[in-house]
């Protein structure tokens, strides 16, 4: 089954974590939570979910992971100023590695500068950012571009990007 790297930080936005999470962990794969260091316990910005960080960026390889998971709230925007985080991102949309972001997730994108081109769509504030970054947006529940990345935008959106992000990995069938 699939290794799936998540970026995540203090005030993700709790069930674009919790409930993607629980999803691919019923499907059998594994999720790892990583952030600028590791060792720590961060908090949802609603207050709901608190997780531990399995790993610091520095402590990870892109290679030993098969995707990576970016949830949202304001977890992106803290992250994406640290040139590790971002360079880690880019290394799998490089790779043409799975990638799935939903609401502010995409942030992280735009900062590696990978969505020239690509279909997405991400919470409304952000539009203009991901339109700005050369990404071609849809106001959609979930959007798949080229079999490797998938953006929602919202919480509501939370039924569809799961079944798309089981799906896809389901596709790549991961036997490890």
């Amino acid at each position: 089954m699939a290794k799936i790297a998540t970026l995540i930080t203090d005030l993700f936005e709790d069930v674009e974590f919790t409930s993607p999470k629980e999803a691919l962990e019923a499907a059998g794969h594994t999720v790892v939570t990583i952030d600028k260091v590791g060792n720590k316990t961060v908090r949802g910005k609603k207050g709901e979910a608190k997780v531990d960080i399995d790993y610091g960026i520095e402590d990870v390889d892109p290679d030993d992971f098969d995707a990576l998971f970016i949830p949202g709230g304001f977890s992106p925007d803290l992250l994406r100023d640290d040139d590790r985080v971002v360079a880690f991102v880019k290394s799998f949309m490089k790779a043409n590695k799975l990638v799935f972001a939903i609401c502010h997730g995409p942030q992280l994108l735009i900062s590696a500068r990978e969505l020239e081109g690509r279909d997405v769509t991400g919470y409304k504030s952000i539009q203009v950012d991901l339109e700005n970054a050369g990404a071609k947006f849809h106001d959609e529940p979930v959007v798949v571009c080229g079999n490797q990345l998938v953006t929602s935008r919202t919480p509501d959106d939370l039924p569809e990007f799961n079944r798309e992000i089981v799906n896809l990995l389901k596709e790549k069938e991961f036997q490890k």
